[in-house]
């Protein structure tokens, strides 16, 4: 396993290039746009585009079930297929569904928010719009791309995928 980076084995060296072999696979079969280098190194638009892709998504769900931290995905999926709600009934069902599985505190799968927005998705339950979780799934948004996804990259489960394809 590589571990550091003070003495790089070759065999680190040659697991990192088989990687990105790989990886562009796994672009390439998903449809993906290859990320820059930059792109890979910071997680960049391929979070996005990895968030987009049913093989990804999974992945990237049991990585996060690993870190018992599963919730996060499952809530800005379950805000994705809000935002696309058309009818104003399913629409009250489904915000106060997801404020109960999600946001309220000690809620099954509660999600780590700070006060400040717990907050404002309160108040919008009060008003629905399509947008009444932005705030808080762009939180969670950017807690997984900063936090989990990098973490996701050098995972044998993001491994496992690419041996996949």
């Amino acid at each position: 396993m590589c571990r550091g980076l003070a003495a790089l084995p070759s065999t680190c060296i040659e697991r990192a290039k088989e990687m990105k072999v790989h990886l562009g696979h796994f672009l390439h079969k998903s449809k993906l746009r290859k990320p820059s280098t930059e792109d890979t190194l910071k997680g960049g638009q391929f979070f996005e585009k990895l968030l987009t892709n049913k093989r990804g998504v999974a992945a990237f769900r049991s990585f996060l079930r690993s870190e018992f931290s599963e919730e996060n995905i499952d809530f800005w999926l379950a805000c994705e297929e809000y935002k696309n709600t058309k009818t104003g009934s399913k629409l009250t069902l489904k915000a106060q569904k997801i404020y109960d599985e999600f946001v309220r505190v000690q809620a099954p799968k509660e999600v780590n928010l700070d006060s400040l927005t717990r907050e404002i998705v309160t108040r919008n339950l009060s008003d629905l719009t399509s947008s009444c979780f932005e705030v808080a799934q762009e939180r969670t948004y950017s807690l997984m791309e900063k936090d989990s996804f990098p973490r996701f990259l050098k995972s044998n489960v993001f491994l496992e995928l690419l041996n996949d394809i």
